[in-house]
């Protein structure tokens, strides 16, 4: 049995103290010092087969059990200190991007006011900065926007695909363009931004990010598009839409720059518009979603072919194309 050394205090008549100066069960010691519990006490409790643990240095978690994630970012946030926020990968979570696409890290990054020298310490990495972002909050959590939060982890990526993947899924998912994440990248330190810079100035016209996994595509197909980026016209010279692919024997088109790639409603009434004159036209049109390009490459490729077939039944449509300088 373990030999606690008790100073009964108000925390001992009123137990309940405890958990209401904690947040989320994870308190300070300094808080716990304040209800008249010794600093002795406190780490006799926290050790092996006590009921507490410490997590962080001056931070302890009101039981014994496996900490919950939102558990360890409260301690986080609590060993930091005010203005703390919570950036990288779990903030990027917290965010909402799918966990598909970001690292396995169990390590918390935070950020932290530039005149304050607090230490990174086990599964916590400070960073001190001059450019501290005003916080989003999430359920009572501080967390850098998602352009800071996306840039602040892809600089810390080894892997250029993990980077092309959380990017990707940051540009989609979380409606962050280009051009701004790149901006963030540029304003802030330098250190580990080559390969997302190249990535995002390939991407700064957004159709670009799209095109470049649809091309990497087309080449599964039996019949590849004779021409990309191509204008098409109908027979009166009636413009009808610039197609990420098209097949000129066929007359059969493929966009993948659908609803999940636009950041204002208006574009996708745009594509509507587009798909519209296309099949008035009649022209075969397959529509991807930037999402399947990576999540279902197979069916996108089946489709893709399944369609060939379709528009090589026909007539080919009575349309012309004027190919992109």
């Amino acid at each position: 049995m373990l030999g606690y050394v008790v100073k009964r205090g108000r925390w001992a008549q009123h137990p309940e103290l405890l958990l209401a100066r904690s947040r989320n069960g994870v308190v300070r010691v300094a808080d716990l010092e304040t209800l008249e519990m010794p600093s002795k006490t406190i780490y006799s409790r926290c050790l092996p087969g006590g009921p507490w643990q410490r997590l962080l240095p001056g931070i302890v978690l009101l039981h014994d059990q496996k900490p919950t994630p939102s558990e360890l970012v409260t301690a986080a946030l609590l060993y930091s200190g005010a203005k703390t926020m919570l950036t990288g990968i779990e903030a990027c979570r917290l965010h909402g991007l799918r966990p598909s696409a970001l690292p396995d890290d169990p390590a918390l990054h935070v950020l932290i006011p530039h005149d304050r020298k607090i230490r990174s310490v086990g599964f916590v990495t400070t960073e001190r900065t001059l450019r501290l972002p005003a916080p989003v909050n999430r359920n009572g959590v501080p967390l850098a926007p998602l352009i800071r939060a996306t840039t602040d982890t892809v600089r810390r990526l080894v892997d250029p695909l993990v980077s092309e993947e959380l990017l990707i899924e940051a540009i989609q998912q979380g409606r962050c363009h280009p051009k701004a994440l790149l901006w963030e990248l540029d304003h802030g330190t330098q250190r580990g931004t080559a390969v997302p810079r190249r990535i995002l100035s390939d991407w700064v016209d957004i159709r670009s990010m799209a095109e470049s996994r649809a091309k990497a595509l087309s080449r599964r197909l039996k019949t590849p598009p004779s021409h990309w980026n191509a204008e098409l016209f109908d027979a009166s010279g009636i413009y009808l839409g610039r197609p990420d692919a098209w097949w000129d024997d066929v007359g059969l088109v493929w966009e993948i720059d659908s609803f999940d790639f636009h950041f204002r409603r208006a574009g996708y009434q745009r594509t509507v518009d587009r798909n519209t004159r296309y099949a008035t036209s009649g022209i075969v049109v397959v529509q991807t979603l930037p999402s399947q390009l990576l999540d279902d490459p197979a069916g996108v490729v089946s489709d893709l072919e399944s369609a060939w077939q379709v528009a090589a039944s026909r007539p080919r449509p009575q349309v012309r194309l004027a190919v992109a300088a």
